[in-house]
């Protein structure tokens, strides 16, 4: 039994499960609207296109965190305004856009010299967490819940239907930026949990996870939170026995429970189809 606890009588350890219970809640309600609304590649670009906002914020001496959300921002706007002005295909756009942002992070980050390695920002340092970064993921963390769960009638309504939200005068253009400041909010939090290249697991599986269990959208929101606080954990958890980094053994717990739940899923939809037969 106490080897079992031993995780929890180290004080690295401690900073890595409190950062995993701050960004879960967040992380997975927002999964929950961009699987629906079928914006994984935007969050997949958003969280690479924030690299050179990092670079350029550590050039500057200003928080890392405020060139990462300004990044994200500028991806995100780009995006819709490309999209919105050209010929070429959303996911196209996007396609082009995170590269391009991502390849001239990397070009700024090797014309600088710095003690920070590029690992900690591409996959997450969770067992360096300090207490301003447990600050910065528990108030984004807060703000982002909060906006999600007390708008989450009109984001649905948007997501599934924009034309029937625009007749009824929700603000659509509102919702549809607020919800991509919340995108490039959310991945700040996760910077420096997982970092910029998996964090698209935690804003993706959960919710996609949840829709393989339930169809009912309340029901979902509560499944992904949960799926996502017990994959961060476990995670964790699983990562100081096995000597790996505790954000890739949580996307590979996410992973896991996925595959789980696409097995029940389909076992469940052929058992429907033998007992109509």
């Amino acid at each position: 039994m106490s080897e079992l606890l031993l995780p929890f009588q180290f004080p690295f350890m401690h900073g890595a499960f409190y950062i995993a219970l701050l960004i879960g809640p967040p992380t997975a309600l927002l999964s929950c609207f961009l699987v629906l609304k079928g914006w994984s590649l935007m969050g997949d670009a958003v969280s690479h296109a924030v690299l050179p906002g990092v670079v350029l914020a550590y050039i500057a001496g200003i928080p890392l965190i405020i060139g990462a959300f300004i990044a994200g921002m500028v991806c995100s706007l780009l995006t819709g305004y490309l999209d919105a002005n050209s010929r070429v295909r959303q996911d196209t756009v996007m396609g082009v856009v995170f590269s391009g942002m991502f390849g001239f992070g990397l070009v700024l980050y090797t014309k600088i010299e710095t003690n920070v390695h590029l690992d900690h920002i591409l996959f997450g340092n969770m067992l360096g967490v300090t207490s301003a970064d447990l600050w910065t993921s528990g108030v984004i963390g807060v703000i982002v819940s909060a906006a999600l769960l007390v708008g989450w009638k009109d984001l649905l309504l948007n997501a599934f239907d924009p034309a029937q939200a625009r007749a009824i005068g929700l603000p659509t253009n509102l919702l549809h930026y607020g919800l991509l400041t919340i995108l490039s909010l959310t991945i700040v939090a996760t910077l420096k949990a997982v970092g910029l290249i998996l964090a698209i697991g935690l804003l993706i599986a959960p919710g996609a996870i949840a829709f393989l269990i339930t169809r009912q959208f309340k029901h979902m929101l509560m499944i992904a939170v949960i799926v996502s606080t017990l994959s961060l954990v476990i995670g964790v958890y699983l990562s100081f026995f096995i000597g790996s980094d505790p954000g890739p053994t949580v996307i590979l717990t996410l992973t896991a429970l996925f595959i789980a739940a696409f097995i029940y899923r389909t076992i469940r939809n052929k058992s429907r189809e033998a007992q109509r037969v």
